[in-house]
């Protein structure tokens, strides 16, 4: 088990004064047989007149703040304590990928069924047949799905260049395809229009990365792969990293694609142009180790 403190700071600079405005954010890590959040807050300067919580659809944690102070600049911090232990993966790779996208059109129990909706086209991923071109050589008949998801997630990984600015939020997926060069965002959106051409299931999981590893997209908002394998669950992949999502990946929110899970983002009233800055620090906290061995408990709580 690890033991994390996360602090995501969202900035905004504006060129003239905004009058009021309105931020929703996912910025509450979820909770999950393997991931724990003992502590959350979320602030803004100015202060909120108002502060909400809510679920969304596919249950990610919602605050929305209303701002009725004049400003020409806003602040979001949001801090978090998460606990992480090694994932029990227990997928069976016996399942042919054919099987799977098979299960999955079926929808005949409640998984696949809640699966099913993932297999369609998303606001900011629509398959194509570049896409399942792509997506071919990892997929010849018989092959067990975890393998050809390992083997997918490898290719955009070795032949895509991480190139931070070479894409904005709006780059079409295959002008993404075409460049083979992005960021998080754009390996997940590729693999997930990849996978859904093949008829299964697959989603868009943001989160955060431990600060300091030897790894892509650490210091920012990071994003990866989940994809559905019948009788055993979401299985998830790390394009950008080519690894399985471990003790160092915290798991923030999970939607179609991006559209449905950006971390911030709002309207306001005023402003005209904007500056936005976000930096992101994940940093470790040493547990003390009383004399049974074993690390004190906390009880979880969210401010």
């Amino acid at each position: 088990m690890v033991r994390y403190r996360a602090t995501h700071t969202t900035k905004y600079a504006y060129d003239a004064r905004v009058s009021l405005c309105q931020s929703e954010v996912r910025l509450i890590p979820r909770t999950l047989p393997w991931q724990r959040t003992l502590e959350s807050r979320i602030e803004t300067t100015p202060p909120s007149a108002s502060a909400e919580r809510h679920e969304d659809y596919f249950g990610n944690a919602v605050t929305t703040f209303t701002i009725l102070e004049s400003h020409d600049r806003f602040s979001t911090v949001a801090t978090s304590v998460i606990e992480v232990d090694d994932r029990d993966v227990r997928e069976d790779a016996s399942v042919t990928w054919e099987a799977a996208r098979d299960d999955v059109a079926a929808h005949a129990d409640f998984d696949t069924l809640e699966a099913f909706e993932f297999t369609f086209d998303s606001p900011l991923v629509a398959v194509a047949p570049e896409l399942s071109t792509y997506a071919g050589p990892s997929f010849p008949p018989g092959r067990p799905l975890i393998e050809a998801i390992e083997d997918l997630s490898h290719r955009i990984h070795t032949d895509f260049k991480y190139t931070p600015r070479a894409t904005r939020v709006d780059t079409p997926l295959l002008e993404v395809l075409r460049l083979k060069k992005g960021v998080c965002q754009d390996y997940t959106h590729v693999m997930i229009g990849a996978v859904r051409c093949m008829g299964l299931a697959a989603r868009y999981v943001s989160g955060y990365l431990r600060s300091g590893a030897n790894v892509l997209g650490a210091e920012a908002s990071h994003a990866w792969v989940s994809v559905f394998v019948p009788g055993s669950g979401w299985f998830d992949i790390d394009p950008t990293n080519d690894m399985r999502p471990g003790t160092g990946h915290i798991t923030l929110a999970w939607g179609r694609d991006y559209a449905d899970v950006a971390p911030v983002k709002g309207v306001a009233l005023g402003g005209g142009h904007q500056v936005v800055e976000v930096t992101v620090r994940v940093d470790r906290i040493d547990l003390p180790t009383p004399a049974s061995g074993r690390a004190p408990a906390v009880d979880p709580k969210v401010k």
